[in-house]
């Protein structure tokens, strides 16, 4: 509150008290109560004079007492106003209306609505915004359609205010084409209807739409600017993301990224494993002052670790203040664990998070499961999952069951795998049978391995990596008329094998690489440094492995094929571009090969490199010829 304000107040309490039976004052003090934080207490004291003085309140001076109430987050006291009011006014249920919108109970706003039109009041200008703010929320389309007509039949339709909210609540009840022909007819438009729109269209990953009203925009805010990138960011489109990130910043004081935005930008870097940027706009964020910002936080633990720095993300954790370490502070570490595959690290981490009074939640244990199977923690794995609903309230959904599937599957107890999803509760999905499917391959278990790919074949008849897998585990024992057999409902179906394709960032800028790449420039170079590795590493003991290239031609054309990895050229291209000794970061689109997995180890030992490779499972830190992950992934 300003120093006017306090003067302003000071004022007319000492008027009050000379003058106590003017409603007049007594309705600009609450009105200036009501913007006023923690004024709760001076806002009872007045009104308890108000009513000791037998002060009458008509409609304004009413709504006055009901928004300052609101404001301060007594409702009840508010809602008291209202029943006992012999005539309420519109004024009146417009402050408990816009109050009850403001603490987030849309439910309730609209049950107030009701009880107006009940009076025979009519809505207006002020009451629609809220109102359709609710529909909004809940969401409830046909209640917002109903409101929007009764907007048409009350003349409001076009206010600037009403007709941005009729915008937003069709958006948000995933109506977009009413969105926009209700835009088309406004005759003046916020910044709240556009942006609104975008993001409408960024929902919905009609990226060109948005991308050209925020072009069309004749003036920008913070939220068109966010809306953007964290449009972006959503839509997989990383790169830009970052790009609009730094223009942002380029706009100067007019408009700054605000706390939103750093969160809506972060998980760019971590998609693109672009650990340089993370830390630049860390760097940003913490010299405007955000970092101290809970979800700012938790945004950056979340980014270092999946760009390979868990140590980072470590380090953020334990400087959290113990006030704002959430639960989902906590989740995001046990996460982070299991994505590393440091399954004891991410049970340490479950308990001391249960021991700090927090309940945990799907989301805890989806990372918890998912740790112990990654590190063969079969028993701790089946005892958490077998007290997770009888002692901490959870119901395992299908994450956690396909989960469990992977844990016993990797174990090699496919048969119990199989016990698990036929005892089920639910019905099976396709990251249940697609967790047996990767463990029977694992195993090689064709017998399972059809099962499972049986069933995948109705549940995702159009996913083409279900047909590769088989064709893969056919094509390894010699089946070679099976393996026909699918490519040609992959060609039937139209689907194609998603190329391997993996990425690192140098000096801040990430490049990619697909296999068998010949379009870097640097091709020769990278080329002659892995022709010249199998000797190397083969010296140090390395053989091979030609089972992961599922071609039926020799033994030397399979070696071959093996060299051009997508793996393989990124940790070649790291080589040739950093200093000795520099960290390579390296990610996967999909799962490392065998062949690659052991070549990593000995390249980390023959040139003394760490390497960290992300692949679409889990992180895998190769370092002096071992991997983090022990071979067990």
């Amino acid at each position: 509150m300003s120093l006017l304000s306090q003067r302003e107040l000071s004022s007319l309490l000492r008027s009050l008290l000379q003058n106590p039976l003017c409603p007049i004052l007594y309705s600009s003090a609450f009105r200036l109560l009501t913007r006023t934080a923690n004024s709760l207490r001076c806002g009872r004291q007045l009104h308890a004079l108000l009513l000791l003085h037998g002060v009458p309140y008509g409609p304004t001076l009413a709504a006055r007492i009901a928004a300052m109430y609101s404001s301060s987050g007594d409702l009840p006291s508010a809602y008291l106003l209202l029943l006992h009011h012999p005539n309420p006014s519109t004024l009146l249920f417009n402050s408990l209306i816009r109050g009850h919108s403001i603490h987030g109970l849309p439910t309730d706003v609209l049950s107030l609505f009701y009880v107006m039109l009940d009076h025979s009041l009519l809505p207006d200008h002020f009451t629609f915004p809220f109102v359709l703010k609710a529909c909004a929320d809940i969401p409830s389309l046909p209640t917002g359609c109903a409101v929007h007509s009764l907007c048409l039949r009350q003349g409001f339709e076009l206010d600037v205010f009403v007709g941005s909210s009729l915008v937003n609540m069709y958006v948000k009840c995933g109506e977009l084409r009413s969105a926009h022909r209700m835009f088309a007819l406004m005759p003046v438009r916020n910044l709240s209807s556009w942006n609104a729109l975008i993001v409408g269209y960024m929902i919905v990953g009609a990226i060109k739409v948005a991308e050209h009203l925020f072009d069309d925009m004749p003036a920008r805010n913070v939220f068109s600017w966010t809306a953007m990138i964290s449009g972006y960011t959503q839509n997989g489109a990383a790169d830009r993301a970052l790009e609009l990130f730094e223009e942002m910043k380029k706009e100067g004081s007019e408009v700054k990224p605000n706390w939103v935005t750093i969160v809506s930008v972060l998980p760019a870097c971590a998609h693109s494993a672009a650990l340089e940027q993370g830390k630049r706009i860390h760097d940003y964020a913490k010299a405007m002052g955000l970092e101290s910002n809970p979800t700012v936080q938790i945004s950056l633990m979340g980014m270092y670790s999946k760009c390979g720095s868990l140590l980072k993300a470590r380090y953020l954790f334990d400087h959290m203040l113990e006030r704002d370490k959430s639960l989902v502070a906590w989740n995001t570490m046990i996460t982070s664990y299991a994505l590393y595959g440091l399954g004891a690290e991410a049970v340490v981490m479950f308990e001391d998070m249960v021991r700090s009074g927090l309940q945990p939640d799907a989301v805890s244990f989806t990372g918890l499961l998912s740790g112990c199977s990654h590190s063969g923690l079969v028993d701790q794995g089946m005892k958490y999952f077998e007290t997770m609903e009888d002692v901490y309230s959870v119901k395992p959904s299908h994450e956690h069951y396909a989960c469990v599937v992977d844990l016993l599957g990797r174990a090699g107890q496919l048969e119990k795998a199989m016990e698990i999803i036929n005892q089920m509760k639910i019905d099976s999905g396709p990251s249940i049978w697609g967790a047996l499917l990767s463990a029977s391959r694992s195993h090689r278990n064709l017998e399972v391995a059809e099962i499972a790919a049986k069933q995948l074949f109705l549940l995702e008849p159009y996913n083409s990596g279900n047909y590769v897998l088989l064709s893969n585990m056919y094509a390894e024992v010699g089946k070679w008329d099976d393996v026909k057999k699918l490519r040609a409902v992959l060609r039937e179906k139209g689907l194609k094998k998603a190329p391997g394709c993996s990425w690192s960032e140098i000096n801040g800028k990430a490049q990619a690489f697909l296999t068998g790449d010949k379009c870097h420039p640097q091709v020769p170079e990278i080329y002659r440094l892995l022709e010249d590795l199998p000797e190397k590493m083969k010296a140090a003991g390395y053989m091979p492995d030609t089972n992961m290239v599922l071609h039926d031609v020799s033994e030397e054309e399979k070696e071959c094929s093996l060299t051009t990895h997508s793996e393989k050229l990124a940790i070649a291209y790291g080589i040739l571009n950093t200093s000795p000794g520099t960290t390579l970061r390296v990610t996967k689109n999909l799962r490392i090969c065998g062949d690659c997995h052991v070549a990593a180890k000995f390249i980390s030992k023959v040139y003394g490199r760490e390497i960290i490779v992300r692949d679409i499972k889990r992180f895998h830190h190769f370092r002096g010829g071992v991997c983090s992950c022990g071979d067990y992934w």
